[in-house]
């Protein structure tokens, strides 16, 4: 195989590192063309294409988180990842890796060192064994391990309560959206755990709550009025898969207006992710329309 068919073989394996190294699909596209940019200069004959090309992506990724996390300290309220949306499984995707592709997942993420998510990521969601990531990451095998084990303590990274298959994930979306369009308030508080967290990403672009609302009575109030609301354009929703699981994307006069996305312990929704923010929606449009 030549370059680029060598690369495009592990075109999407190294989106998918980057995506979770970056919770951004932009910034994952830039990283991995940049990768392919360097792989074209590469030593003529590289053994292990698959090592080198992780150990380049894996590099990339820190080096950009390093420079990125003053632009988090300074984001304008709450920060969340910007939204996947996908119509199936991509090839290399199973159910780890899609429960790996969730806001719940990605935003736990973000309290580890650049290093240490690569080497969870990589030992974790992609199977490396540790003689390859300490070789990606330049540490021992040792240090590797224990990296790994206290990235698992600092996360807590505790199975879902009751975890339910994707098709009941989707049946308990769609009751909810159900519930939204018709304004039925004890129905969206049946719904959702009675501890609910809805958290709002306008990034100072839109108008979005800055802090998170607690409660389901509270976030129902707040869903109702929004979708009821004479002062606000009104909006359509359908269902959709984001980052891997089921969610809602909305568009206003059809234009993409925000992406919700769900963490459900059990048969609850346990916390609700709302994307308002359009920089981290054009993606999404730029692609509808060149599908289009």
């Amino acid at each position: 195989m030549n370059r680029l068919e060598v690369f495009n073989q592990y075109r999407p394996l190294l989106f998918a590192i980057a995506y979770r190294m970056l919770s951004s699909v932009a910034d994952a596209e830039d990283i991995v063309q940049e990768a392919w940019l360097r792989w074209q200069t590469a030593e003529s004959l590289v053994q292990y294409p698959k090592a080198y090309l992780s150990k380049l992506i894996v590099r990339l990724c820190i080096d950009y988180l390093r420079l990125a996390h003053v632009r988090r300290e300074q984001y304008i309220g709450s920060w969340l990842p910007e939204p996947l949306i996908s119509q199936q499984p991509s090839p290399i995707e199973n159910a780890e890796l899609a429960e790996s592709l969730s806001f719940a997942f990605l935003i736990l993420l973000e309290c580890l060192s650049p290093t240490e998510r690569a080497v969870f990521l990589l030992r974790e969601v992609f199977d490396y064994d540790y003689t390859d990531i300490s070789k990606i990451v330049n540490k021992t095998v040792p240090n590797c391990r224990q990296i790994v084990h206290r990235a698992r303590q600092h996360l807590t990274l505790a199975k879902n309560k009751g975890d339910v298959p994707y098709q009941q994930k989707q049946e308990i979306i769609a009751q909810f959206l159900a519930s939204w369009n018709q304004g039925d308030m004890q129905s969206l508080i049946a719904l959702m755990a009675e501890d609910v967290t809805f958290w709002a990403d306008g990034g100072g672009e839109v108008v979005a709550a800055r802090k998170p609302l607690h409660g389901n009575l509270k976030v129902a109030r707040f869903l109702i009025a929004i979708r009821c609301s004479k002062l606000l354009p009104r909006f359509t929703s359908q269902i959709a898969r984001v980052n891997g699981q089921s969610g809602i994307v909305n568009y206003t006069n059809g234009k993409l207006q925000s992406i919700l996305s769900f963490e459900l312990w059990g048969d609850e929704i346990k916390t609700i992710f709302a994307v308002v923010n359009p920089v981290k929606l054009q993606h999404i449009t730029h692609r509808s329309r060149n599908r289009g």
